[in-house]
């Protein structure tokens, strides 16, 4: 059989596909594709079942890796050898591990009795927003809800930081309206607040609640705090700090309120 030909200019369809996906959020979101680089991530989606519309190789590739692309190769999906320099100029890395695909966004269902939820409002720090979808995961989230401001969750940082809680952990991208229409009866809203509210450790996290983290500058927006003001199930919570510090990072409050909430529902 004829072995398909190495790609090696960025001018094929598909390399220059790839490197706009890679940057345009609006693009990725149209098509309803994402970008992962990487063994260990590629893997895990493959693994969950995950379907691919193209997948890239580089030389040099490892055996792990080199048997991921077979079993994709296997499947149907478009694999293609790419030189290392044609894999360097499509890669969102310094030091691109050998293999990237194009895959195929899918909405993880939702449970049918909603417990415990995570609100992201207008986080802007791809890293922030990873590493919360990581320890959500960890912690227990039955789902994440994420507001418009809120950096896109398909982001190549916000993979790699998430580590691949994408596959595991239903995620949904949704105005205000739509999030409370979400909320059941009876769920409590407790707002991340870094200047009010109840000691974090006072609180019951026991009863069914959504958890709002907002965003690394200004904390969570009007429709936030008009949801917790006009809401009886609601209320603001706070970590206490030393004197003279303002606020935590984003995603360390965020792990601070999340496992308190998995402490209190192990006991």
């Amino acid at each position: 059989m004829h072995k398909p030909a190495m790609i090696t200019s960025v001018r094929n369809a598909n390399i220059q596909w790839v490197r706009r996906l890679q940057t345009q959020a609006r693009l990725r979101r149209e098509d309803r594709v994402f970008v992962l680089e990487g063994v260990r991530l590629v893997e895990e989606a493959f693994q969950a079942g995950w379907v691919a519309r193209l997948v890239l190789h580089a030389p040099g590739l490892s055996r792990r890796g080199q048997a991921l692309a077979a079993q994709f190769t296997a499947r149907g999906t478009v694999v293609e050898a790419v030189s290392d320099s044609v894999l360097a100029a499509v890669s969102d890395t310094d030091t691109p591990q050998g293999i990237l695909a194009v895959m195929v966004c899918q909405e993880l269902a939702l449970p049918a009795a909603l417990d415990f939820l995570l609100v992201l409002d207008g986080l802007r720090d791809p890293g922030n927003l990873g590493t919360l979808l990581r320890t959500a995961a960890a912690a227990g989230v039955q789902a994440v809800l994420a507001t418009p401001g809120t950096v896109d969750p398909f982001a190549p940082k916000v993979l790699r930081a998430a580590m691949g809680a994408h596959f595991r952990l239903p995620l949904r991208s949704l105005d205000w309206l739509a999030i409370q229409s979400l909320l059941p009866a009876g769920m409590h809203v407790f707002l991340a607040d870094s200047g009010g509210g109840q000691v974090f450790t006072a609180c019951d996290f026991r009863p069914p609640l959504a958890l709002v983290v907002g965003g690394e500058a200004a904390g969570a927006g009007s429709e936030a705090a008009s949801l917790v003001a006009t809401r009886q199930d609601a209320s603001r919570v706070h970590i206490p700090m030393a004197a003279q510090v303002e606020s935590l990072n984003a995603a360390v409050a965020g792990a601070v309120l999340l496992f308190e909430v998995a402490r209190q529902r192990s006991m």
